[in-house]
């Protein structure tokens, strides 16, 4: 193993504003917003703002599913927030979601508008409240929330860890790497194990478990993240695989992959969403076609 220059932290530490890094320009060590900007309003009870990362997606990929099922008080409204220019440090984000951090949900329907934020809470808050994709049996409902947070546990070493220092670091630190990508292993083999013997997370029923675990752990086998599918020898885990490719035929969540995303190819590209006919008309491929 190569052995990085030796680093001594200090006793107190010092913020460096450009500490190098594909995020360094907007990391910062302290909350709050740094500039006003009031979030857009649609004519939808349900307002998200997001942009389609794994946890963005997850959103959309609900809303997707429940309009999927008929529920028309689920149409909602998308707006971008790109977050690689600081869009999260608004004034009118930062009032829905005081943490800054995509996605966030309003929902007008209630009064006071409730805000939702973290994507698991946003989960359940829609499953809830159409009494959809969550289980009622107690072992059930039980079962499908322990996946749920065992994802929002478990992604931060997926995203913060192993793909920040595979892909996002200024420098390759083998053992940086070599930690996350064995934390990463284990668990895409946890996942591999619990779907050996079953089509979906929790069973036999598609759930806020499946919809919160496959934009991440789908997308990396997949290799949609990181490029990085051959070296984690992500064929290696074939239940998962299978699970991923079939959660990514739903006709949903390819629209839901869609919403709020800002780059890749335009055709797949749907800025903002207010309307199912925008997935045929208002698609970056079709708004640059026009100009």
């Amino acid at each position: 193993m190569e052995t990085p220059s030796t680093y001594t932290p200090p006793n107190v530490w010092q913020w460096k504003t450009e500490s190098g890094g594909t995020w360094a320009s907007i990391n910062r060590p302290v909350a709050g917003s740094t500039h006003d900007k009031e979030l857009p309003v649609g004519q939808h009870p349900l307002q998200l703002y997001s942009l389609a990362t794994p946890n963005g997606q997850k959103v959309t990929v609900m809303l997707e599913e429940l309009l999927a099922l008929g529920i028309t008080e689920a149409e909602y409204d998308a707006y971008p927030i790109k977050i690689n220019q600081g869009d999260q440090f608004g004034s009118g984000f930062v009032a829905v979601n005081p943490n800054s951090k995509i996605p966030a949900l309003v929902d007008r329907s209630t009064t006071p508008p409730t805000r939702v934020f973290e994507s698991g809470s946003i989960l359940l808050y829609l499953a809830e409240k159409f009494s959809a994709f969550l289980p009622t049996e107690p072992a059930q409902r039980t079962e499908c929330l322990s996946w749920l947070f065992w994802q929002m546990g478990s992604a931060p070493y997926v995203g913060g860890g192993f793909g920040h220092f595979y892909s996002y670091a200024p420098t390759k630190i083998e053992y940086c790497i070599d930690r996350f990508t064995m934390e990463t292993k284990r668990q895409l083999d946890v996942l591999d194990r619990q779907l050996a013997d079953q089509p979906f997370i929790c069973g036999d029923a598609y759930t806020i478990a499946d919809i919160a675990i496959w934009p991440w752990y789908g997308g990396l086998v997949l290799n949609r993240l990181y490029d990085a599918a051959e070296f984690i020898d992500a064929q290696s885990y074939s239940h998962l695989v299978r699970w991923a490719k079939a959660i990514d035929a739903r006709p949903a969540v390819r629209r839901g992959r869609m919403v709020n995303r800002t780059w890749g190819p335009p055709e797949e590209q749907l800025h903002e969403r207010h309307a199912a006919s925008d997935f045929e008309n208002r698609t970056q491929d079709k708004l640059e076609a026009a100009d």
